[in-house]
């Protein structure tokens, strides 16, 4: 019988090496999610500091996007050449000393160039700790561990919006981004030493000492070693971007990458802009801090909860109902406002548009193949960044010309709505 990862796997109780994996992933995830969310806790501040318009401070927001873009469109392929590991190490160190770096700009064009380089780390990290995951959980698992270590974002973003709410208002923004950029740089030796490379990677690309490096993995899962690599895959040169437009995968790449653009854009406009429209209805700067905070903190429970039900009726229906009511939700806020109410409605909208928007990650990871499963990945995300870019640019813009809080919430309601019907009809077989 020829050897076959996906079998030894999918036949096997979880080994330690796995439980490492998604811990390690995750927590780089929550890394991603604290040097995303950093900007918008200290929007405010440095607003007030620099005296900028909001329009500008979009200027900023899309910057990021634009670089997480950037990374996700031509930094990934890197992890279907090199691998994922070596991937996610190059991202740790783009976020972590470039994040640093920002508490000493002093202007918006330096602010906006540190912005992008950060991006770019940010951009490929998700992408490839989403394909790591991917090719080391069980099929029956998938959906739920691939859902749960991208759910390490919103835990990162909660958590470094409390530190926010402590660390602002006494001892500045620029502190936030020095603390957050060392604790990023202080995980890269966790990297280095204690996550694996994916079997599937070093058995299709063949790198050198191939066969050791996957016994050395075989021994840490508690598998016996293998004498030979199994038949090597037909060589196919550039199959990373052709896959993708190949008959199998054009239809559901254009549908996904629809309904990502739609998601991205409502999803980057309220992580941006959140903390600012929550003051403008007369919250404090910490309050507002805490609005953006409990949006992520429904996002997190709205994570696990979409991978619970997707592996229980299928990802297409759970998301793309996750989106609808999310929608519907955005387009009522009105009502909310002014009430007690309002708090838990934040948390409700994190509970359902990060919970949509990540199970539409686990959809590209699961709907590609190993050959060049991280650039299916990674191009999804680019393309539906170029959504987060336009997302929060038209927020600062509609802010600027004074439309409130529940306008923008309407407005931003339409897309919503549209992703989630668009993500019930994507066509891939691969994709329950």
């Amino acid at each position: 019988m020829t050897f076959s990862t996906r079998n030894l796997i999918d036949n096997a109780s979880l080994t330690r090496l796995q439980y490492l994996t998604i811990l390690i992933c995750f927590l780089m995830n929550m890394l991603d999610g604290m040097d995303v969310m950093i900007i918008s806790y200290a929007s405010t501040a440095i607003i007030k500091d620099w005296q900028i318009s909001p329009a500008a401070m979009g200027l900023v927001f899309s910057a990021g996007l634009l670089g997480m873009t950037f990374g996700a469109l031509f930094l990934t392929p890197i992890a279907d050449q090199a691998g994922r590991k070596t991937l996610i190490i190059i991202s740790a160190l783009l976020m972590g000393s470039t994040i640093y770096a920002t508490s000493w700009v002093n202007s918006i064009p330096k602010l906006i160039m540190l912005r992008f380089l950060s991006g770019v780390g940010i951009g490929s990290m998700l992408a490839s700790t989403a394909a790591l995951m991917a090719e080391y959980a069980p099929t029956r698992l998938k959906d739920f561990l691939v859902s749960t270590v991208i759910g390490g974002y919103p835990v990162g973003a909660v958590l470094s919006g409390l530190a926010a709410s402590q660390i602002i208002p006494t001892l500045g923004w620029q502190t936030m981004f020095q603390l957050a950029g060392m604790i990023t740089l202080a995980s890269v030796p966790l990297i280095v030493f204690f996550l694996s490379e994916s079997l599937d990677f070093y058995i299709k690309r063949r790198p050198a000492n191939a066969l050791a490096k996957v016994n050395r993995i075989l021994a840490r899962m508690n598998f016996g070693a293998i004498d030979q690599l199994p038949p090597a895959p037909p060589k196919q040169h550039k199959i990373a971007v052709k896959g993708l437009m190949g008959k199998e995968f054009l239809v559901p790449t254009i549908q996904l990458w629809i309904a990502l653009f739609l998601a991205f854009a409502t999803l980057y406009f309220l992580t941006s802009w959140i903390p600012s429209l929550a003051q403008s209805t007369g919250l404090s700067t910490k309050l507002a801090i805490y609005a953006g905070i409990v949006f992520n903190a429904g996002a997190f429970f709205g994570i696990i909860t979409q991978g619970y039900f997707s592996n229980k009726y299928g990802l297409k229906k759970t998301i793309g109902i996750f989106l609808i009511l999310t929608g519907v939700l955005m387009a009522v806020f009105k009502v909310f406002l002014g009430s007690d109410m309002v708090f838990w409605v934040f948390c409700a909208l994190g509970f359902g548009i990060q919970g949509g928007f990540v199970g539409l990650y686990a959809v590209a990871a699961l709907m590609y193949p190993t050959e060049f499963r991280t650039t299916g990945v990674g191009a999804s995300i680019g393309i539906g960044r170029l959504g987060g870019i336009v997302g929060p640019a038209i927020g600062g813009v509609l802010i600027g010309m004074g439309f409130s809080i529940s306008t923008n919430f309407l407005i931003y309601a339409i897309p919503t709505i549209l992703a989630g019907v668009m993500t019930m009809f994507i066509s891939s077989k691969e994709i329950s």
